[in-house]
Formats: C-alpha cells, sequence, structure tokens
C-alpha cells in the first residue's frame, strides 16, 4: 500500500520545497553566469512546484465523502 493521504501529502511537501531550492539555485547560476532572463528550466520547475502545491492542498481538504 502507498501510505495514506497524510502521509504522501507530508512526502509531497518535502518534494515541494526541494523543487523550490532547486528553482533559486538555477536563478543563482544564471545571475552569477551574467544571464539577464529567466532560465527555461526554473520556469518548468516552479511550474512542477505549483502542481505539488495543488496536489498538497487537495489532499489537505476535508473528506466529503466523495
Amino acid at each position: 500500500m502507498a501510505g495514506e493521504p497524510e502521509d504522501i501529502r507530508r512526502r509531497l511537501e518535502g518534494i515541494s520545497e526541494e523543487l523550490a531550492d532547486l528553482a533559486i539555485q538555477r536563478l543563482r547560476d544564471s545571475i552569477d553566469a551574467g544571464g539577464t532572463e529567466l532560465p527555461i528550466d526554473e520556469r518548468r520547475l516552479t511550474r512542477a512546484r505549483r502542481a505539488v502545491e495543488r496536489a498538497i492542498g487537495i489532499l489537505g481538504e476535508p473528506d466529503h465523502g466523495d
């Protein structure tokens, strides 16, 4: 069994933090290299983090017998 929704939600929170850290690192690397635009992979990482955040929110909703 994959785990209870609360366990999965906690793991997703960790993944969200990892994605945010990685996106920030990509921005720092770009700035250090003299870049003036957002790196493409930073945008993708941010989109993925937002999707994970939506999943966290869904799993945190009260159960209404769905």
